[in-house]
């Protein structure tokens, strides 16, 4: 191998490549040509010594030298990239990089971000999602919403909203169990789980006094989206926060068949380092953040 490093542009063709393992899509991807990749990749492979790529008329493949160097080099790469968006956003607010549960990013915060971006033109907001607990350390996040009851250790955190959770199914399907007049009615359903919210019926039926029921029975699923599709599609009753429904509630795919909300323990938060507290733009976006939880449950 030779002493001089691999140029970033390879070095960043190589990875589109393997990971789309085609040379005509990274060309897609990159704006070149699927010749341009091809040299660009005989050419690495001839300054590495090494073959990165089996190749055949049909496609090509990653060899295991390739699969383990692409593996190697892509999160410096992805650092790289971020912390050159970071450095061209500090001119002003800067950059932060916020962690969400799929769907309260999608059906609360994003909804609300145009708010925050006019009152904060100088603050770029980069969201990432997981549908688990985020390890800030690792994940290289400023801050993320978590859904939970304040059980995060060694991190500063600030209750923002969602502990209002509702029962819901389809018409068709709460037709099918007429009548439910009452929740201890509930053991004629279905109950459909959340795999990381294993307790929420189990509370949910504490709280309201319900008995002979088993809380943990039901079909799982792993995301709130997949839970409110099968509401939706009449597999069960799901228990949801009522702030990520709004929408399925208001066009009438889902049904609140009891009259009242159920407070639970547990909400969403947000969560950061407690090294990154005093930070300028941390302050800002948790300011407006509480604000906006402060609000009506419309947009």
């Amino acid at each position: 191998m030779k002493s001089s490093f691999p140029s970033l542009a390879s070095l960043r063709t190589f990875e589109a490549a393997g990971r789309h393992l085609s040379f005509t899509r990274a060309a897609i991807e990159l704006h070149i040509t699927q010749s341009a990749v091809s040299r660009q990749m005989q050419s690495l492979e001839n300054h590495l010594g090494v073959r990165l790529f089996n190749r055949s008329p049909q496609r090509i493949t990653l060899t295991p030298a390739g699969t383990t160097y692409l593996d190697d080099i892509r999160d410096t790469l992805s650092r790289i990239q971020q912390a050159t968006l970071k450095l061209l956003s500090e001119e002003g607010g800067g950059m932060l990089s916020i962690a969400t549960p799929p769907a309260f990013g999608m059906r609360w915060l994003i909804p609300r971000l145009s708010r925050f971006h006019s009152r904060n033109p100088d603050i770029m907001i980069t969201l990432i999602t997981r549908n688990a607990v985020f390890d800030l350390a690792a994940e290289e996040v400023d801050a993320a919403i978590h859904y939970g009851n304040f059980d995060w250790p060694n991190v500063g955190s600030v209750r923002l909203t969602g502990e209002q959770v509702v029962v819901v199914g389809s018409r068709a399907y709460l037709r099918q169990l007429s009548p439910l007049r009452s929740p201890k009615d509930i053991r004629k359903a279905v109950l459909l789980q959340h795999m990381r919210r294993p307790n929420a019926w189990r509370d949910w039926m504490t709280g309201l006094g319900v008995e002979g029921v088993n809380p943990l029975a039901g079909p799982r699923f792993e995301h709130y989206f997949m839970l409110i599709q099968a509401a939706v599609v009449g597999l069960g009753l799901a228990l949801i926060p009522r702030i990520i429904i709004v929408e399925e509630l208001q066009a009438g795919r889902l049904v609140a068949p009891f009259k009242t909300d159920f407070a639970s323990h547990e909400s969403y938060s947000l969560v950061y380092p407690n090294n990154k507290a005093d930070d300028p733009k941390l302050r800002r976006f948790r300011e407006w953040l509480v604000e906006e939880a402060g609000r009506s449950g419309t947009l």
